[in-house]
């Protein structure tokens, strides 16, 4: 039903950048991410900019048939200034007013609708205007650097940043991971053990808590899934 592509980036404020399509319509489930998001939707000669924050539980979206969009998965600790992550995040999503078919609106200015090729231009521009916001010690905390943030700021940060708890972020990025491994053709225990899940039922829960679908059914690519690229396994 969706067919996706993506691409990393060079910029430090964008995780990477993806395109979509759909070929029907139909029911797919949208799936924990820890990330905030840009996303353009193009459908029926209709154009909208998007804000969309990270997801803490799987959830039903309808897809239209002839649609396409363009994402720009802002990089973990980074996100608008107007919507913050806890205030869009779990499908709390917002529509950007449109100026035309070519631009949005955002504080009060005009903001031309970002091609894949383009993305970081945009999001420079906006850094620049002070609307985008980024928290590096977020990242360098998750890198391993032990003077980036005590333990009781690095809750902090990373609730205003993701709108969820660390713990919560790298049991997302180990659902997601695992999610991974069981598309790509991995067998479900060695997923378990890949990975550091205790046990299959450990597995088990875990995806069906975050990713809504139980290790065979994923595996058999039983139900269209959003956007699933290759994650790392968090510390």
């Amino acid at each position: 039903m969706l067919v996706f592509e993506d691409r990393e980036s060079d910029s430090p404020l964008i995780e990477r950048v993806w395109r979509s399509r759909s070929e029907s319509a139909g029911t797919f489930l949208s799936i924990a991410e820890p990330h905030c998001e840009l996303v353009v939707t193009r459908h029926r000669g209709r154009v909208r900019m998007t804000v969309r924050g990270p997801e803490t539980r799987p959830s039903p979206c309808h897809c239209p048939a002839d649609g396409e969009w363009i994402g720009i998965r802002l990089s973990i600790g980074t996100w608008l200034r107007p919507y913050p992550a806890p205030l869009v995040r779990d499908r709390r999503d917002a529509d950007l007013a449109d100026v035309g078919r070519h631009s949005f609106l955002l504080d009060n200015s005009i903001w031309e609708y970002p091609s894949v090729e383009n993305a970081e231009v945009m999001v420079a521009r906006l850094a620049r205007a002070g609307l985008l916001v980024h928290d590096p010690r977020i990242s360098a905390a998750l890198a391993g650097d032990p003077g980036a943030l005590s333990r009781r700021s690095a809750q902090r940060h990373f609730l205003l940043a993701t709108g969820m708890t660390r713990q919560a972020y790298q049991q997302i990025q180990r659902a997601r991971y695992a999610a991974g491994l069981l598309r790509a053709g991995m067998g479900v225990v060695e997923a378990v053990h890949r990975a550091g899940y205790f046990d299959q039922a450990h597995l088990t829960r875990s995806l069906g808590r975050l990713i809504g679908e139980t290790p065979g059914r994923i595996r058999r690519g039983d139900q269209q899934l959003s956007f699933l690229y290759k994650t790392a396994l968090p510390d």
